[in-house]
């Protein structure tokens, strides 16, 4: 089995009017039979909300990618494992993450001379083998997946906070208790990670369950593309369609991932 993956984020129309860049990022890295993705959405309220975010993904990326090379050299993988990996595990892993996140935003922040709020993001991450994935969030945004077992189901709630427009930040005190891990023993056919602004597009928010009409074509564009990377213009056009920004104003970010 091959991974298909892709990434690609669309500046909002209110940053658009504001002369403001896109403060969202996605990336993803394949490592033979092995996924790793990640989509952070930077603070509206941080200066530098957009380098927050892709040194948040970026480094995310990397780290995970490392560990996988680091099985790799003893002649194992995150795939060969016979079982997933248990909670407590995955937890330390993606703590280790999360540091080495908050060490790169502090080590940019000082040379900046900027505070590291000024850099604040959200952060979504997958790692996904052919049997079993595992996931994490902080803050807003959404995962879905599909399996053979499953249709498509969100992974964690968005994380809205107490109060309206409040999330938990990658750079917030509380994000080692706030943060939301989850392994999943089945084979994920179909992964997709969004910034929050496409919440309201893709989840019923009554009861949090996924709007397949909204999946479908995405999966469809997947399977019907076996090199999405340079062929991203349908992608880039349905996240620039008027009609999507009539319904949200803001940045907007799509992680793809397929297993075929």
């Amino acid at each position: 089995m091959v991974w298909r993956a892709i990434a690609r984020s669309s500046t909002g129309t209110s940053h658009l009017k504001q002369q403001l860049p896109c403060q969202d990022f996605g990336g993803d890295r394949i490592l033979g039979d092995v996924l790793i993705g990640a989509v952070a959405d930077g603070a509206g309220s941080a200066r530098y909300a957009d380098i927050g975010a892709k040194l948040a993904v970026t480094t995310a990326i990397d780290y995970l990618a490392a560990t996988e090379a680091w099985l790799q050299k003893r002649h194992y993988s995150w795939r060969s494992l016979p079982h997933p990996p248990n909670e407590a595990i995955m937890r330390k892993i993606f703590i280790k993450t999360i540091h080495k996140i908050c060490d790169r935003l502090q080590t940019r922040a000082t040379a900046s001379g900027c505070l590291v709020d000024d850099l604040a993001c959200t952060l979504l991450t997958v790692l996904a083998t052919p049997t079993w994935m595992a996931a994490m969030q902080i803050g807003d945004g959404f995962i879905v997946m599909r399996s053979p077992q499953s249709d498509y189901q969100l992974l964690f709630q968005p994380d809205k906070g107490e109060f309206a427009n409040q999330t938990t930040f990658v750079t917030s005190a509380n994000v080692l208790d706030d943060m939301q891990i989850r392994i999943l023993p089945e084979c994920p056919l179909f992964i997709c990670a969004a910034s929050d602004a496409l919440e309201r597009v893709a989840i019923r928010l009554s009861d949090w369950a996924p709007f397949p009409p909204f999946f479908k074509p995405l999966e469809e564009y997947l399977t019907e593309t076996p090199n999405p990377q340079q062929n991203d213009e349908y992608l880039i056009s349905f996240l620039e369609s008027e009609r999507l920004n009539q319904k949200t104003d803001d940045d907007k970010t799509l992680l793809l991932c397929l297993q075929c």
